[in-house]
């Protein structure tokens, strides 16, 4: 690969969204399905928030404590994203050139790029398509051969 890359050519789409009235079991069990750790937080197509596994773990209740099975699932059910999530996260755009993209990535210790265009949230940029995007620029070869041995 040879020349400038951008974020549209990396980005995982479509990106699972939740709109911020959903609760915070709807958020753990699609990220259970879909193996994302991040998801965005929407209000209609808008990107407003973004919720973690982190920001999961930082609101749940202690299995340790003194709290019944019903009142640690109660805490879940109830427990709305918009009063959990990241509020205004920072955005890119589809066209942004990736050595900016992973520079705000790098510099802010973020996880994850919501990519919005007009408005709309159209993909994501997650550290682990920047790791994708490594392998193929390291040489895809030898990555294919590293994989393979390890399976």
């Amino acid at each position: 690969m040879a020349g400038e890359y951008f974020v549209r050519e990396f980005m995982t789409v479509p990106a699972s969204s939740l709109q911020q009235s959903d609760s915070l079991l709807e958020a753990v069990l699609l990220m259970r399905r879909s193996g994302f750790r991040h998801i965005p937080v929407v209000s209609g197509d808008s990107v407003v928030g973004i919720v973690t596994e982190r920001d999961i773990g930082r609101v749940a209740p202690s299995v340790l404590g003194k709290i019944s099975p019903q009142e640690y699932n109660e805490v879940f059910e109830k427990t709305r994203l918009e009063k959990v999530m990241t509020r205004n996260p920072v955005t890119v755009a589809p066209e942004m050139p990736m050595v900016d993209a992973v520079t705000i990535l790098h510099q802010r210790k973020y996880g994850c790029l919501p990519v919005v265009e007009n408005g709309r949230l159209v993909g994501i940029l997650t550290v682990t398509d920047v790791l994708a995007m490594m392998v193929q620029l390291l040489g895809s070869d030898s990555a294919t051969h590293a994989l393979r041995d390890e399976s």
